[in-house]
Formats: structure tokens, C-alpha cells, sequence
């Protein structure tokens, strides 16, 4: 896809030189005249900020070139080995370059067992199933790190790390330090390291060479997976000396979950740069920190207002470059782990021990669930509302991943859109809950349509970047009370009578409505799977080329996937906000929305009743766990089900009914075709009378006679 600026020029020479010089004459205009001017200090410190962000960006280039996927867990995987370096100096007092040396091996002993341990096991699958895997990834370290302090016994260590000289100067508007001396040094020697990396050395003409097509070079002799272990390592260490340096300047998180405006600006560098592109990704990077500061300097800014423009940079970069210059097949290839629960064979669906079974496994659910206020305090019910609730939020994005193909990082925040604009209806203006779910549900519904049409017309798998930027803005931007102070709902939200007749007001009432709206959407979306626009997005995610063969808009359906889906998420949002009794940020963070789609993949992304099971596992390891053991768990968890179980929960208990029906059409000696279609047919299962029927049919029937 060309830009719009590109095709009105008539040399390719041309088009490249106006591609740099448009920008960084923007840049310059930005901060030095309208609208964020800042001296030249600031302009120095930003980027030096970006430098930083460069490294992430770069590793974050490197593993996409490698394995064709975007690595989620880039900042991660230096700031569990930076945290380790920074303990060690602050908590132990040990040497700042001994300390920052073991760091170092640290990080490149993390960077192979990350590949070898858990990435190399993906490597035949889709490209989507890796991506997956790097989110689990990430969140295995977070978990890691945050118990580094525990066991250091020291959960009070200051995070900022200081050099071990002291040295000072000021440019207008900042005074910089030794810690900014490091980075002005040590940056710029990773850039030119890995420059001369990818373009002298063997490995990296090996690896540039395997990025294009890893089987050739594999018949070709080149050690694929040796490389792509080397590409993880020098991630790594890029990762361990970013977060490193930050340590010294701004400080390191340690005990804390990393903040997701590193990454996601590491992520907008790396889309800027088309992915591939590494020196145009370094020169982003630094200008996205520039534009940061710059804004940042400015009087009266808002943190929130950097998270805007950074998803506005995104947005920009989807809809006016380019996606990468070569594409391998199988970079979106079949979603896998989506694999969906076949239903009950017609053969079988009628016989006495299968329709008590299923009536009987229905009745004792309903019953277990209806039932539940009664042997459950108030409090315990109320966190039974909550699984409920993110039960809808599962049930959303198995419409959109898991029958769709489209991977959402950022779906907690079209439930916090659908939870402001319900609580701001009833509460504000006084309407009836029920007409605060059907608008709640359908501004959901435009929202996710608008945020995911640039993913949709850039294609593979920027979805996940502009998602969880979008997760940034809302948690920080759309749904901040200083800004929307009269939109928003700030006070106390009541739960008002359902059509003004059904008092909800308790906990057990509350919890039998989110029930009902549970059912109404799992009803919902089965309607949408049965239906030809259910069958039409199996058919796109499979092959989408063969879909629109067919005559069907592969955009128009997928968009309708978004549509239905925010719907579905902005739905559970009212729910929520009426069960909080009020409009909190906090669950609706980018980490939050990382959960959730954890939550799916280990319910079974193409299973509904997967998710609830998910969501059941995942919330239950929320509030049942100690703190960082929540966070582990769903890592974890995602992690052992995509190399264990791939369908995911719902698909391994489906297997065991399955394992159930083959055994009653064994007793019955029936011949089930759909039973058989997994694995190799049992001779025995044909009955002998239609064998023999088989035999004499074909010694009576008559010879051909070109064959006679």
C-alpha cells in the first residue's frame, strides 16, 4: 500500500528523500515554533529520552524481521535483569560495573531460555500464536520482577540508581547529569554495534536473509533457529541497556509493573519504520521522545495529553505509511488456537444417554448458578457479579479473535467506554439502566469500528499496536474527570430500578440482572455464529483471499466483527460501572486489557463457553491470589495452554465429550462421520451387515470396458 504523498511524486529517489525531510521539517516546526516550542535543553533531554526508546524499538524491529511477529514483551525482558542490577547495587551495595555486568549476562541468559524455552516451540505455528506467546511472555516477567524485591528482603529500595561519578552541565531549560552522560555515550555505540552487526558480520547477512524466507534458508544451510536465538538475545540486551540508563535518569519501577507509554512508544517507532527499517525506527523513536518532552515542558500540560498525541502518532503512521516491504506466508495465517467446539453429531443427539447427559449438565449448571447467592456472603456474591461481567467481555472477544482473527490489546477500553457513557446517562441524566445498556453498547459499537478500520486497511498484525495505544488514551485521556467533567459520571452511581418495576439495588439482585445480561449475550452470539456473517468471518480467517473469491467484502465483515464486539464489551462496561457504583480508572489500564485477552486464550478463544471459564480462572486467581501471584497466573497459565492445551480449556473438556460420544457409538456400533474425522477410522466400527452389503456390490458390479 503507498501513501497518498508518495504516488503524486514521479521518482522513487524523490520519494524517499521527501520522506525524511517532511517529517523531520515537522519536528522541527513542532517544537522550536508551534505548537510545543521548548529550548534547546529540552529539545537534547528529549532526545536522549528517545534514544532510550530506540533501543526497545530495535529489538522490538529485530525479533518482527526474525519470526514475523510483534514482541509484546520487548521492555520486559530488559526490565526484569535491569531490576536485578539496580537491586543489587541499592539493596546489597555492591559495585555499580560489577553490578551492571551481571545484569548484562543476566539479560543474555534470559534473552536464550525466552527463545528456546517457549518461543522455538512455536515455530511452525501462526504468526498470531507467537504474538500470543510474547504476551504471556511478558507476563511471566512482570511477574518475576516484582518479586525480585521479596527476595532480596528489601521492599523499600529507593528506584533511582546513581552513577558511580558525579559530573553536571546545563543547557537552557535542563541541567543534565552523569546518568544523561551515559546514555549520550552508550547509545549511540548500540546503534553503531548493531549497524555494523547486521551489514559486516555473517550472522547479520544470515539473518537479513532469513527474515525474507526462513525455509529456503533452512534447505540452504543457514542455521535458522541458532539465528533467531541470537536475534532474542540482542533484544534483550538492547531492552537491558534502556532500562538500565532509565534507572540512572528517571528510575526503575522495581516492584511495580512497568508503565505501557515506554512500549507503546517503542511500538510507534517501530510502525513508523515499517518494521524493518532500522535507522528510520531509531530516528522515530528519538523524535516521538522529543515531542514528549516538548510537550511535557509546555505550562499547564497534562500527562494525559502525551498519551493522546502518542496514539494520534500511532493512528498516523497505520493510515500514511506503509506496512513492511515483504511478507512471508503464513504471517496471519489459520488462528489455531481458535478451534471451536464441534457440536453434537445428529447421529447421536437424540439417544437417551446423550440428551439426559446434556439436559441433566445444564440443569445442575443453571442450578449451581441461580443457586449461589444462597450459600455465598454479600461480598462473595459481589465477585461473583464480577466474573459474570467478564464473562460478557470474554464472550466479546471470541467474536472479534477468535471467529474474526483479529488480536485486541486493547478491549478493557471499549468496556470503559460503554462504562462512562452508562453511568453518565443514569447518573447524570436519569435514565432507565436498561436504555443505558442499548446506547452504552452501541457507542461501543461505533468506537471500536473507527479504531479498528486503520488496522484493517495496514492489514497483519498492527491491530495489537493500535489497541492497546487506544487502551493508553482512554484510561488516561477520555476517561479522566478533569477533562470530561461534565460528561463523565464523578460522583456516587445508583442502580436504578430495571424499567423503573425491578429493584436491583442489592448484591444478589444485581448479580441475577448480570446474569441475565450474560445469557442474553452468549444467545447473541451464538445467533451471530450460526448466521451467514458467523460462517463469513470463519471463511475470512482462514483464508481471506478464498473469502473474497467468493464475493464476500472481507472489510465490511470484519468491521461488523468490531462492531458486535464493542457492543458486546461497552455492555459489560454499564453492567460494571453500576456494580462499582462508580467510574474507576484502574480497571480499565492497558495491563487490565492484557488480562482479559489472557483470560480467553485460556478459556479457548473459539469456544463461548471457553471464555466463561477463562474468565473464572482468571478473575478467581485475581481475588483468591496473593498480589504478584495473580499476575504470574495468567501468564502462566496462557503460556502452558498454548503449548499444552492450544484450544484452550473449552476445547479440552470438549475433547473429553467427544471421548464420550465415540465410546456410546461404539456400544451402539454406529458409524459417526464427524466422530471419525480427527483420527484414523476403527474397521470395527462398520457394521458386518453393511460390509458384506459392500463385498457383493462390488463383485456384481459391472467392469468397465476400457477397462474390460
Amino acid at each position: 500500500m503507498t501513501a497518498p504523498w508518495e504516488r503524486a511524486l514521479p521518482s522513487a529517489t524523490a520519494r524517499r528523500t521527501l520522506g525524511w525531510v517532511l517529517p523531520l521539517a515537522a519536528l522541527a516546526f513542532a517544537v522550536l515554533v508551534w505548537p510545543f516550542p521548548a529550548p534547546i535543553g529540552v529539545i537534547v533531554n528529549g532526545a536522549l529520552v528517545g534514544g532510550r526508546v530506540a533501543l526497545i524499538a530495535l529489538g522490538i524491529a529485530l525479533v518482527y524481521r526474525a519470526n514475523r511477529v510483534i514482541n509484546f514483551a520487548a521492555g520486559d525482558l530488559g526490565q526484569l535483569p535491569a531490576s536485578l542490577a539496580v537491586l543489587l547495587v541499592l539493596s546489597l551495595g555492591w559495585n555499580y560495573w560489577l553490578s551492571s555486568v551481571l545484569g548484562l549476562v543476566a539479560a543474555i541468559v534470559l534473552g536464550v531460555l525466552v527463545e528456546t524455552l517457549i518461543i522455538r516451540r512455536f515455530y511452525s505455528s501462526p504468526r498470531l500464536i507467537v504474538t500470543v506467546a510474547t504476551i504471556g511472555v511478558a507476563q511471566v516477567l512482570t511477574g518475576a520482577a516484582l518479586f525480585l524485591p521479596t527476595w532480596f528482603g528489601d521492599l523499600t529500595v529507593a528506584p533511582r540508581l546513581d552513577p558511580p561519578f558525579q559530573m553536571s552541565f546545563e543547557l537552557p531549560g535542563v541541567i543534565f547529569h552523569a546518568a544523561d552522560l551515559l546514555t549520550v555515550i552508550l547509545v549511540p555505540i548500540c546503534f553503531i554495534a548493531l549497524g555494523l552487526f547486521m551489514r559486516r558480520s555473517s550472522f547479520g547477512t544470515a539473518i537479513r536473509a532469513s527474515a525474507e524466507r526462513g525455509d529456503r534458508a533452512s534447505t540452504l544451510g543457514i542455521p535458522v533457529k541458532r539465528l533467531h536465538t541470537i536475534v532474542w538475545v540482542i533484544a534483550s540486551v538492547l531492552a537491558y541497556v534502556a532500562m538500565f540508563l532509565r534507572a540512572g535518569v528517571v528510575g526503575l519501577p522495581v516492584g511495580q509493573v512497568l508503565g505501557p507509554s515506554f512500549l507503546i512508544q517503542a511500538l510507534a517507532a517501530a510502525v513508523i519504520g515499517r518494521m524493518e527499517r532500522l535507522p528510520t525506527i531509531a530516528i522515530a523513536a528519538i523524535g516521538i521522545g522529543i515531542v514528549d518532552q516538548a510537550m511535557t515542558f509546555q505550562p499547564g500540560n497534562r500527562a494525559a495529553f502525551n498519551d493522546a498525541v502518542l496514539f494520534l502518532i500511532v493512528l498516523f503512521a497505520l493510515l500514511f505509511t506503509r506496512g513492511a516491504s515483504t511478507t512471508r506466508a503464513g504471517d496471519v495465517s489459520t488462528w489455531q488456537a481458535a478451534r471451536e467446539v464441534r457440536p453434537v453429531p445428529r447421529e447421536l443427539i437424540r439417544l437417551p444417554e446423550v440428551r439426559y447427559v446434556r439436559w441433566g449438565l445444564g440443569v445442575v449448571l443453571l442450578g449451581a448458578l441461580l443457586a449461589l447467592p444462597l450459600w455465598l456472603s454479600e461480598s462473595k456474591i459481589n465477585l461473583a457479579a464480577v466474573i459474570v461481567i467478564f464473562g460478557i467481555v470474554g464472550i466479546s472477544l471470541v467474536v472479534l479473535t477468535g471467529w474474526a482473527g483479529q488480536v485486541s490489546l486493547g478491549q478493557m477500553a471499549f468496556v470503559g467506554i460503554g462504562a462512562a457513557v452508562g453511568g453518565g446517562l443514569t447518573a447524570n441524566q436519569g435514565l432507565d439502566i436498561g436504555l443505558a445498556l442499548i446506547i452504552g453498547g452501541i457507542v461501543g459499537a461505533i468506537v471500536a469500528v473507527i479504531v479498528g478500520y486503520p488496522a484493517i486497511r495496514r492489514g497483519g498484525l498492527t491491530l495489537p499496536v493500535v489497541t492497546l495505544a487506544f487502551a493508553l488514551l482512554t484510561s488516561s485521556y477520555l476517561l479522566n474527570v478533569e477533562f470530561f467533567n461534565d460528561w463523565l459520571p464523578v460522583d456516587r452511581v445508583p442502580r436504578p430500578e430495571f424499567l423503573g418495576l425491578i429493584d436491583i439495588s442489592s448484591e444478589t439482585r444485581y448479580y441475577y440482572f448480570c446474569l441475565a445480561g450474560l445469557a442474553l449475550m452468549y444467545v447473541a452470539a451464538r445467533g451471530v455464529r450460526n448466521s451467514r456473517t458467523g460462517r463469513a468471518l470463519i471463511a475470512i480467517r482462514e483464508n481471506e483471499n478464498a473469502a473474497r473469491a467468493y464475493g464476500i467484502s472481507a472489510t465490511r465483515t470484519t468491521l461488523a466483527a468490531f462492531a458486535i464486539s464493542g457492543f458486546m464489551a461497552a455492555f459489560a462496561g454499564v453492567l460494571y460501572v453500576h456494580h462499582q457504583s462508580g467510574l474507576g480508572v484502574a480497571a480499565f489500564l492497558p495491563n487490565e486489557s492484557l488480562i482479559a485477552f489472557s483470560m480467553v486464550v485460556i478459556g479457548g478463544l473459539g469456544s463461548l463457553s471457553g471464555a466463561l471459564l477463562g474468565a473464572f480462572y482468571v478473575r478467581g486467581a485475581e481475588y483468591f491470589l496473593p498480589g504478584n501471584w495473580a499476575q504470574l497466573a495468567s501468564g502462566a497459565g496462557l503460556l502452558l495452554v498454548l503449548m499444552i492445551l492450544p484450544g484452550g480449556i473449552g476445547a479440552a473438556i470438549a475433547d473429553i465429550r467427544d471421548a464420550y460420544l465415540r465410546w456410546i457409538a461404539r456400544r451402539r456400533n454406529l458409524l459417526v462421520p464427524s466422530l471419525l474425522a480427527d483420527r484414523k477410522a476403527d474397521p470395527v466400527q462398520i457394521p458386518p451387515e453393511l460390509a458384506e452389503e459392500a463385498v457383493e456390490s462390488a463383485e456384481t458390479a459391472p467392469i468397465p470396458e476400457h477397462l474390460s
